[in-house]
């Protein structure tokens, strides 16, 4: 029996849910659904008859000859004058700016609603695949495709939610056009692959854009946060990057609305910040993670995580530049005044994601080591396994690892009570503060932390 996306990705919790292996399956056997943790997989729909593969040769974490390196290098290596970084892959140009008539609306400085709009009011794309709100309280965001400038900016703004591909992809193999697609580095590289398989995709979809991503999170994240914010009964509308003009662009805030009409807001350090930073709700996957820079796109977006930007509390982009179609939009852009940018040192933009770099190089090595420690199946990675030689940070990547762990299993079983979960991580949350604060506890074993975490669960049901 031929090994399928079910058997080999799936069941050893390596499936990020992107949903391209469900749009080319040739039996239409595979149907995408959110699992007990709120991620996405697909599932069995029927049995399948080809049992050809080809949902495997398409998975962004299957083993395969077709990493980041070998796209790349087939799409943009022969380009004039590119450059190639490790860390960020083939690049042209780079620039740090804004658009001034998205910049509002955008998570950042609005250059991605700036550029989707560009490809459509100028006759490159006919269609766009991008991330809209869905009035759908069990599905509150999806791919959708748009034609008209004017929905652009609708779908502005970063998406802490999970979505998935099939069903736009399957209607671009059934509707003629040119299409742009924008999505983190995985589901990008899951399109590249699917194009080199599908021949309707690969003619159709023109220009892929791709987000800068640290981690995905599933649906149970954005429920624990509007618990968390105080919101009571079912979600209506979340809005993920406020920005206050009396806070840095770094503190910003979630915005949620209930079937009821009652909104709430919660800003980062009030205690997103917890949530993110120690990956809470992170899939699995994202642990063996090593595309930074969105590498098999044609033009990356990032937030500029640098001090000289920091002070501007609008917000700014950086961009990565890839393809000349891309670099011709952008030189349109310039010439036009529809976006101010500076071009910025390639050393500045690896310097603006440096946190990113460390999780998806330096842990990852040790993600990689732990897993063969276990014998789990670990997807091939560019990063060989290393123990590192740092027991501090191997301790917080344990830690963090374990409150991963519970996050995803907790809050099913709390009947998403906010309060409750924060109990259950308090434990390991000291035990990271006195890590920080140099107290000389490094040795204090995890078993005891579960010991104690068992005794606070106790305590908080009496």
């Amino acid at each position: 029996m031929t090994s399928n996306v079910i058997s080999t990705i799936v069941k050893n919790d390596l499936c990020i849910g992107c949903g391209v292996c469900a749009s080319l399956c040739p039996d239409h056997s595979l149907e995408m659904r959110f699992n007990h943790h709120g991620e996405y997989n697909p599932t069995k729909d029927r049995e399948c008859v080809k049992e050809c593969g080809l949902c495997l040769k398409v998975c962004p974490f299957a083993d395969g000859k077709d990493n980041e390196d070998s796209i790349g290098e087939t799409l943009y290596g022969g380009i004039s004058g590119i450059c190639h970084r490790p860390e960020t892959g083939f690049y042209r140009e780079s620039y740090a700016g804004y658009a001034p008539d998205t910049r509002k609306r955008g998570a950042s400085g609005g250059m991605a609603t700036w550029l989707l709009s560009a490809l459509l009011k100028k006759g490159i794309v006919d269609h766009l695949i991008t991330v809209m709100p869905n009035d759908d309280p069990d599905q509150l965001f999806k791919f959708t495709i748009i034609s008209g400038p004017e929905a652009v900016l609708d779908s502005s703004g970063s998406v802490y939610y999970p979505v998935e591909l099939s069903d736009v992809l399957r209607q671009i193999q059934n509707n003629p056009g040119k299409y742009a697609i924008i999505g983190v580095p995985c589901f990008i590289k899951g399109i590249r692959l699917a194009q080199k398989r599908n021949k309707n995709l690969h003619d159709r979809i023109v220009i892929c854009i791709g987000l800068i991503c640290g981690q995905m999170k599933s649906r149970n994240y954005t429920s624990y946060i509007a618990r968390l914010a105080g919101t009571g009964g079912a979600l209506k509308k979340v809005h993920y990057r406020g920005k206050n003009p009396d806070f840095p662009t770094s503190n910003y805030f979630y915005f949620f609305e209930n079937d009821k009409g009652d909104t709430k807001k919660i800003f980062w350090d009030n205690g997103i910040s917890e949530a993110w930073l120690n990956r809470w709700f992170t899939p699995n996957p994202c642990n063996y993670c090593d595309d930074v820079f969105a590498e098999c796109a044609d033009i990356a977006f990032m937030d500029a995580w640098l001090p000289e930007y920091s002070e501007d509390r609008k917000g700014t982009n950086i961009v990565l530049v890839r393809s000349r179609m891309a670099q011709e939009v952008i030189d349109r852009g310039i010439q036009d005044g529809e976006i101010l940018v500076d071009p910025i040192s390639i050393e500045k933009v690896v310097q603006s994601q440096a946190g990113v770099i460390e999780i998806k190089r330096r842990h990852l090595a040790y993600q990689i080591y732990l897993g063969y420690q276990k014998g789990l199946k670990i997807p091939e990675k560019r990063v060989a396994p290393l123990k590192l030689p740092d027991p501090f940070l191997q301790r917080e990547i344990l830690i963090k690892n374990t409150m991963r762990a519970l996050s995803r299993e907790i809050w099913d079983s709390t009947k998403q009570d906010a309060d409750q979960l924060r109990a259950e991580m308090q434990p390991y949350l000291i035990q990271l503060t006195k890590m920080k604060d140099n107290s000389g506890v490094l040795n204090f074993p995890l078993k005891v932390i579960r010991y104690i975490r068992r005794k606070t669960r106790g305590l908080s049901h009496e």
